[in-house]
């Protein structure tokens, strides 16, 4: 058995879409199990978000960079399912709308990192993608890209 990217990810019929997937299926199980958790106790505070994105392949990941929706020109970690977009619903609709610092700690509770701060808020970061959580840190992304790792059940990207 090699590993969630490789099984399910790059076997799955979607691999190439140009289309925002919102797939729970499509996130690793540790990841998924995270996202599912920050909903929930999201929904317990009183704020009801929903899933926007999950899996993302190149293809979207161009796409977006060439209409300015994103920053980066390759697919990051959406690509290995091990990140997920959560946004507000609000009426069964996705809204960026207003403060999103609360996922902070949310992701770090269920074992993700947020993009509002990359697993280190003492850090001012030149890019901050607010409704973004992923379950692998900044500094194992190159070897996650290069094919040379990939997170285990027990990883935690916040243990230091």
């Amino acid at each position: 058995m090699g590993n969630f990217y490789e099984d399910v990810i790059k076997n799955d019929p979607r691999f190439n879409s140009t289309k925002a997937i919102a797939d729970m299926d499509l996130l690793e199980p540790s990841t998924r199990e995270g996202v599912e958790g920050i909903i929930a106790d999201a929904a317990a505070r009183g704020i009801k978000l929903m899933v926007f994105e999950t899996y993302r392949s190149q293809d979207r990941q161009q796409q977006l960079f060439n209409k300015g929706a994103s920053k980066l020109k390759t697919v990051g970690v959406h690509h290995y399912g091990l990140a997920c977009d959560i946004v507000k619903n609000v009426n069964g609709n996705p809204s960026w709308d207003g403060d999103f610092s609360f996922l902070g700690d949310l992701a770090k509770e269920h074992g993700l990192i947020w993009g509002g701060d990359w697993g280190d808020p003492s850090v001012k970061h030149s890019f901050v993608d607010p409704d973004h959580v992923q379950r692998c840190t900044v500094k194992d992304q190159t070897p996650l890209f290069n094919g040379e790792w990939y997170p285990e059940e027990g990883y935690d990207p916040n243990a230091g």
